[in-house]
Order: structure tokens, then sequence, then C-alpha cells
């Protein structure tokens, strides 16, 4: 028997949610069918960056978001069905992966019982007025467990592109970057190496008000500063061994200005380019200490449409062959959505949906809590 999940994501880079429509045959087959792209409202994308630094009346906004986007989310599920020609009545649950607002995980700072992680978009909301079962706070969940909450694609990762014949690096550049080292023996490893499109992102709305570089051209415009990229190498988040995650809460714009009062002299198109390479180091350094140095690399999330990024990974990682996941079968925007949406469907059916040596967590076999339609 056949069953449709829909996946739901919006990531650290707010460019919008995206949502996938997947069919799992009775072998356990994972089929990706149709997806869509939703715009988030400017106003709402605002409210969404103000929770995600400290500010006055939080609570009365972080109930009136987390409404607004779980309407939001229920809407683009929905425009999804429409879109390939089902009715909600033939999915069998939706897999949200919510909007993070806050990020707090295990580290040398914070223990297992102090730690917390905050996804919103009221998964009630969702399941109402889709009409759809749905399945959400895996995060929170992975955390209760003792984990990091992140990164948890890499059993989905697992299942989706592992190979008997290859040890594969799978590779998601979203707002924040984590690989997913896929051992032939069925072995997991995977952890964040740092920003992804977060920091660029960041730069590019600060200086010319766009929200992302096409293409990496701006930062291809400017030249890398060394000083300042070994500035931002040196924060102790890069020398922590995984299991490991990181967020906003280190990676944001004031963390750009901060560095920036110690090399006060440098063109802003400089900026971008260092913070690309910045990107591309933390992740090939990554990759390098990782797994063996002929693995092959598969680049999932918006990060793989900036052009000038994945041309230097691929130059810091020589010996390897750098490639999307479409030569794997699913295209590299909307891995995470399907990730979601196989969550889903392994919350369903009470099995595995983390992998403990990745997010560090103790369990639970069952990642998701269920809002019943």
């Amino acid at each position: 028997m056949v069953s449709k999940y829909i996946g739901l994501m919006s990531g650290t880079s707010l460019d919008g949610i995206d949502a996938a429509l997947i069919s799992v045959d009775e072998n356990d087959n994972i089929h990706f069918e149709h997806s869509i792209s939703a715009i988030l409202p400017a106003e709402l994308k605002a409210d969404i960056l103000t929770l995600c630094a400290s500010s006055t009346d939080e609570i009365e906004l972080l109930g009136k978001t987390d409404r607004e986007i779980g309407r939001v989310f229920a809407n683009a599920a929905l425009q999804l069905c429409t879109s390939a020609s089902i009715s909600p009545a033939d999915v069998t649950a939706i897999g949200s992966h919510g909007q993070t607002v806050r990020h707090r995980p295990p580290d040398a700072t914070r223990n297992r019982n102090q730690a917390f992680t905050l996804q919103i978009g009221d998964p009630n909301t969702i399941a109402e007025l889709s009409g759809i079962t749905t399945i959400a706070d895996f995060r929170r969940r992975d955390i209760a467990a003792g984990g990091q909450g992140a990164p948890l694609v890499p059993a989905f990762h697992a299942a989706a592109f592992a190979s008997a014949n290859e040890e594969r690096v799978i590779l998601n550049i979203g707002g924040m970057a984590n690989i997913s080292l896929l051992k032939i023996n069925g072995d997991v490893i995977g952890f964040d190496t740092g920003p992804g499109n977060v920091l660029m992102d960041s730069w590019i709305h600060t200086n010319l008000e766009q929200d992302f570089d096409r293409d990496g051209n701006w930062a291809a415009s400017g030249k890398c500063d060394t000083g300042l990229l070994e500035h931002f190498l040196q924060l102790p988040f890069y020398a922590q061994s995984g299991p490991k995650s990181t967020g906003r809460e280190q990676f944001n714009q004031q963390s750009i200005f901060d560095a920036l009062r110690h090399f006060p002299s440098i063109a802003p198109e400089d900026v971008q380019a260092t913070l690309l390479e910045l990107t591309a180091r933390s992740i090939s350094d990554a990759i390098e200490k990782s797994s063996a140095g002929m693995t092959p690399v598969f680049i999932c999330g918006g990060g793989s449409a900036n052009l000038a990024l994945c041309k230097r990974i691929s130059t810091l990682l020589p010996n390897r062959r750098v490639e999307d996941t479409r030569i794997l079968g699913i295209p590299p925007d909307w891995v995470e959505a399907v990730a979601f949406a196989w969550l889903a469907k392994q919350t369903l059916n009470q099995l595995p949906g983390n992998v403990p040596a990745v997010t560090g967590a103790d369990g639970p076999r069952i990642l998701g809590a269920i809002y019943p339609a």
C-alpha cells in the first residue's frame, strides 16, 4: 500500500516555506512526487526575526506569531495538495519542522537539563485548518532526550541516499550547514559545521537590501580578508567535536559587526567574500576531518544555488566528486522538506527518526508529537 506524506520546512534563512509531497511504497521506498514554495509575508518574517533576539513583550508576540505561522503552513500544505491534484484526505500526515526562534543546545556552558530549542508554527492550527494529522516538535523531543536537537536530517539522508558500494557525504547548506557521513556499514556521523547562508544573507541585506547573494556574484566581486577570516575561525564552535549544533544565537548580523570592530576598513564586498570563504572553509575542513579523502560529496539546501560557494567548496576538496543530490533522486532544494515528510512517516510507524550518535540523544525511537486532524 502506498502512503502519502507532506513535509513543511522553514529554515534559518527565512527565504520561504518549502512544501514537499512524497509517497512511500510497501517496500519503504521513498518517492518524491511534488513540491511548491510559499512566501513568508514580510510582516511575519520581521516578527520572526524580532523573536530570534531578546526583546520586550516577547510572550505576546510569540503567541501571535506562533498562530500566524501555523496558518501560513496550513495554507502551504493545502496549496500543495491543489497543485498536485490530490485531496487532503489522500495525505496520511504532515511533518512540520516549524520555525526556530531560539536554539540553546547542550554545550560547555549549558548542561542537558538547561538546554532547550523552540520552534513555532502551531501544529494544532495546521491540523485544524488542513484537516491532516500533523507531526511536529521533532527538535524539542531530541533535546528532551539529551540530544542537540540538530541536525535531524542524517537519519533521512541514510534512508534516502546511503549506498552499499561507497561512503558518501551529504552536505546540507541552509541558513546553517550540516554534514552527514553515510558509511558503507550503515553507520552515520553528522553535525552542524557552522554558518551556511545566514551571514552572507544578512550582510547583503544590510548593504544592498537584497535577500540573498544570487549565484554568489557579490562575494565573487570582492576579495577575502585573511585577518577577518581567521578571526571568525577562532570561534570555539569550530574546535568542538560532534555531536554539535548551532544557530542564529551564535552566527548573526551582530556577530559580523562585532568582528568588524577589529577590522574597520574592509570594503563591504570584501566582507561578503570573506563570509563566503568562512562558510566554504568551515564546511570543507569538517568534511576533510570526518571522512576519507576520496569520499564523494552531494550538496542540498538553498546554498546549492550559490555557484560561487559550491565552486569554492569543490576547489577546497580537490580529490572528491562534488555534485548535488539531484543525481541521487531528490532535487537539492527539496531534501529537507522531504526529510520532515519522512520523519512524520517514521513517527506514525513507531520507527527510529534520529541517529543518537549524531545528535547525542539517548533516544527516543519516536521523534515527533502527533496532533490528530
